[in-house]
């Protein structure tokens, strides 16, 4: 019996790794998209195959349309079709506003926006023309929702990729293929204790960060048989961070 496909792409480490592993352990194919580090990559196919399935390393700059195409034609090359795509690649760098360059906002729209909505065009063509009721997660953030200094380019990026998901769901459902979001929030990557961010973990109403797993737990559910309903949505997966805020908390 095949198993079904996955592309998960930014899949060598912190969310996308973890979304990986547990695809593999669902059963998944996976080709396993990487951009500067090949060997985490194989590290990741590696695991995976211990599980049983098959994982295939594929390169891609996602802020490269040309990249992407190739990837794809791999793909082709690899595995008979796709079922799901992970569009989880990203670049969160913090600038702000009046230090903002052109390069940091080129770089940042072309991987977190312009990458990700071609990369869910070549998966979404490709199941439409072998009839594959497929699905695509975007990986948005809360930061599309909520509002954070230093990131006047990547939370517009997000929130372009959150009302992307919900039009094109419009669009895919006339072809059996759904669209959906998942909308993580501060995720334990492995930031030094030291860094500026940990200083938020206490500030939540969870009082911590999530875990990579946590998240990729959330697009398993979203990629499983109880979620075959849901297309155009987006699942906040944040601790409660973007929870609307009172002037009096009793929790507090």
């Amino acid at each position: 019996m095949s198993h079904p496909v996955a592309i998960v792409t930014g899949a060598t480490r912190g969310i996308g790794r973890a979304v990986a592993l547990e695809l593999a352990s669902h059963g998944y194919d996976l080709a396993v998209n990487y951009h500067s580090n090949e060997k985490a990559a194989r590290e990741v196919c590696d695991r995976a195959r211990a599980m049983g399935v098959r994982a295939e390393p594929v390169y891609a700059d996602m802020g490269k349309v040309e990249d992407i195409a190739a990837m794809y034609a791999e793909i082709d090359r690899l595995f008979p079709r796709i079922d799901l795509l992970v569009n989880n690649a990203g670049i969160s760098d913090e600038v702000y506003f009046l230090d903002a360059t052109p390069e940091n906002f080129d770089r940042m729209t072309a991987v977190d926006w312009r990458g990700l909505y071609f990369c869910a065009q070549y998966a979404a063509k490709r199941m439409i023309e072998k009839k594959v009721p497929g699905l695509i997660i975007n990986v948005t953030s809360n930061q599309a929702e909520g509002n954070w200094p230093r990131s006047t380019i990547y939370g517009p990026t997000k929130a372009a990729v959150s009302k992307f998901t919900k039009n094109a769901a419009m669009e895919l459902a006339l072809y059996g293929v759904r669209m959906v979001a998942i909308a993580p929030g501060y995720t334990d990557i492995g930031w030094p204790a030291d860094s500026h961010l940990r200083q938020a973990e206490k500030r939540l109403p969870l009082k911590r960060f999530a875990a990579p797993e946590e998240i990729a737990k959330g697009v398993a559910f979203l990629a499983s048989p109880d979620a075959t309903y849901m297309t155009g949505c987006v699942l906040t997966m944040d601790g409660g961070a973007t929870l609307p805020v009172v002037a009096a908390n009793d929790f507090v």
